[in-house]
């Protein structure tokens, strides 16, 4: 499925991702939207890796887009197939289900209405310049896009 040639993540994005992933856990969300701490087991380390994303939910399922083709959180839940989701105290586990490109089409061109602090994110790390839906539909097999099903 689409993991997209590595690209270097902007230098800000480990101290940013430090200070969401202790917002979150305190509860506090970002312009009305609800981030979590997404938490799999390191593919190589075997060590707890956390990251925060922002799920959307569509026709009753919740998504999550992957800010960077390439991403260490992206090859870890492959390997894994399941993760933790933290808000504040509240703690699910979750089965990640990565959908084909075609299938994350109609998901990545909802993401900017869904989640609007995404696509500064976007913006800024340079994968899309307007934040239209079409730019993101066009991130298809690029970014990855999983389904987070409840275990």
């Amino acid at each position: 499925m689409g993991s997209g040639k590595p690209i270097k993540p902007p230098w800000w994005l480990k101290p940013a991702n430090k200070v969401f992933i202790q917002m979150s856990r305190l509860g506090m969300s970002f312009g009305g939207e609800s981030p979590v701490v997404l938490t799999v087991t390191g593919r190589k380390s075997g060590a707890p890796r956390s990251t925060p994303v922002t799920p959307m939910t569509v026709d009753g399922r919740q998504y999550v887009v992957a800010g960077s083709p390439g991403a260490d959180w992206v090859a870890n839940a492959r390997a894994a197939g399941a993760a933790t989701i933290a808000r504040g105290r509240h703690v699910r586990r979750v089965r990640m289900a990565e959908l084909s490109a075609d299938d994350a089409r109609p998901i990545l061109r909802l993401f900017p209405t869904e989640v609007p602090t995404g696509v500064g994110f976007m913006k800024r790390a340079g994968f899309v310049t307007e934040g239209r839906p079409e730019e993101f539909e066009a991130l298809a097999g690029r970014c990855a896009v999983f389904r987070l099903d409840p275990v």
